[in-house]
């Protein structure tokens, strides 16, 4: 094959789908990754119908050898392997009082845990091919800065960036680069989720929910899934070759670093 070829994991749905369009559009193979059958083959189903190169995989990004196989079944199918999207996590909306060890431990799990197996997968999978390649992370602006009742997601997404920094350190070496996404108030199904939470915890209605983390973006309007999308693909091109270790905000203006 002459295309690139890329996995993304999370695929289902929300950023993770349209990063995937997004990288399809751009020309790359790709392979969905995600713990829903049904939700990624849906996606797979519209790159087909645009006549791209895709594959559909299921499972859970918490399981190392899952994530392994995920990274070597997409190499097989398009003979190369080029950019890994660690886009897959969880948001559990909690007051730091409320923390539990289990809430703690299963957020680590699939927002930390699955991004460090991604990296490993993908720097195996890179050295064994004979050529560098692209790691992009999910962070988030509750990785940039605190905010209400995410205690334990938002320090996934700090332990995110360093992770970030650390390995692009690590495997610059190889000509492997390692960059993170920051992404602000996006809509999507877990956006509106969090948003719910956020507002019965405070006993108001789901718009004033919303509101608490939109009144402060400085270009006035919730970020689409493609906003965030555009922003990967930059990462994921030639373009972004001499970047690494970085961690850009893609929040509308909420942060300013």
């Amino acid at each position: 094959m002459n295309k690139k070829v890329a996995l993304v994991t999370g695929a289902g749905q929300g950023i993770g789908a349209a990063i995937a369009w997004r990288l399809h559009q751009d020309g790359f193979a790709v392979a969905l990754f995600g713990r829903t059958l049904s939700k990624v083959e849906q996606v797979a189903e519209k790159i087909q119908a645009d006549h791209g190169s895709v594959l559909a995989l299921v499972g859970d990004v918490a399981e190392r050898d899952e994530v392994f196989a995920a990274v070597e079944r997409t190499s097989q199918q398009f003979g190369d392997f080029n950019v890994i999207v660690n886009n897959a996590g969880v948001a559990p909306t909690t007051p730091i009082e409320d923390v539990t060890p289990e809430i703690l431990a299963q957020t680590e799990r699939i927002n930390v845990g699955g991004t460090i197996w991604g990296i490993q997968a993908a720097a195996k999978q890179f050295r064994k091919l004979q050529h560098g390649g692209k790691i992009i992370n999910a962070s988030s602006q509750a990785g940039m800065t605190g905010n209400p009742n995410l205690t334990v997601y938002g320090s996934t997404k700090f332990a995110i960036r360093g992770i970030t920094e650390t390995a692009a350190k690590e495997l610059a070496v190889d000509n492997i680069t390692v960059n993170a996404y920051c992404p602000g108030i996006v809509k999507t199904p877990m956006m509106t989720d969090i948003a719910r939470n956020v507002a019965k915890e405070a006993g108001k209605p789901f718009e004033w929910g919303m509101q608490q983390f939109a009144k402060d973006i400085a270009l006035k309007r919730l970020s689409e899934p493609e906003d965030v999308a555009g922003c990967v693909s930059y990462l994921a091109s030639s373009d972004a070759d001499y970047m690494t270790g970085q961690s850009l905000l893609i929040d509308g203006g909420m942060v300013f670093n």
